[in-house]
């Protein structure tokens, strides 16, 4: 239940449109739900801005079944991070209103309509070369499934920058922005010399050797001599998703 649902029931109450015993059936969605494996939080987007979502990598296919059965049943939305190829097929044939994105490794599915009264604009997702776009899908299908208005401009690194600075307009009307790299992971401070917005740097497991898997860029990002550049994990482009849509969402309107 979103916080527009809720003061839309209550509305409801209060012009004796739903009586209060419908109110309080309706309300039960709020409740921790207990599944053989799992207990879903369906009040987290009520309390956080953002619903209860799945971490698929050390999930059985049975268990992601489950939990997203059971958010779909409340109109979801439903995103599964880290699903392999294996586990999509058996999930998407008993679940075929999801869709599964290989690259990324999501399923996602219930996408909340775009709603651009409720962010302040658009985030954009950059990535500094191709290798890096799996990750960066990740965070665009979390924010498109959220309803978030959200935009990409891929291989775009430092490698040759004049393919960023081609694009300064588009990196000036973004209001968050969300910078994919791995290697030495020096994009993100390049962008945010350059930009009014925050930027969100995702260090990305890319490189030789000496990248160790994603911490060569994840320390070159957390050393920025650029300000308003905040980091999450390597790999994380859900993580990144999730902090975008808190920076870029408004605040809720209250009766």
């Amino acid at each position: 239940m979103t916080p527009q649902d809720l003061t839309a029931l209550l509305t409801r109450v209060k012009n004796s449109e739903c009586s209060i015993t419908e109110a309080v059936g309706q309300l039960d969605d709020l409740a921790a739900e207990s599944l053989t494996d799992a207990c879903i939080d369906h009040g987290r987007h009520l309390r956080t801005g953002i619903p209860e979502m799945i971490y698929g990598a050390s999930k059985s296919a049975e268990q992601i079944i489950a939990i997203a059965a059971a958010l779909l049943k409340r109109n979801g939305p439903v995103v599964a991070t880290r699903v392999d190829q294996e586990k999509a097929t058996i999930i998407l044939a008993a679940l075929p209103e999801l869709q599964y994105c290989n690259n990324s490794r999501i399923i996602s599915g219930k996408q909340t309509p775009t709603d651009n009264t409720r962010y302040r604009g658009t985030t954009l997702i950059l990535t500094a070369g191709t290798s890096d776009i799996a990750v960066a899908e990740e965070a665009r299908i979390t924010l498109k499934t959220l309803g978030h208005p959200v935009a990409s401009l891929y291989d775009v690194g430092v490698a040759g920058l004049h393919r960023l600075l081609s694009h300064k307009k588009r990196l000036d009307e973004a209001t968050t922005i969300i910078v994919v790299a791995g290697m030495e992971g020096a994009l993100p401070s390049v962008v945010a010399g350059l930009v009014h917005a925050p930027v969100i740097a995702v260090p990305t497991s890319v490189g030789y050797g000496a990248s160790f898997g994603g911490i060569a860029a994840l320390l070159g990002m957390l050393n920025s001599c650029a300000p308003g550049v905040a980091v999450v994990n390597i790999d994380n482009g859900f993580g990144a998703a999730c902090m975008a849509d808190a920076i870029n969402r408004r605040q809720p309107q209250r009766p």
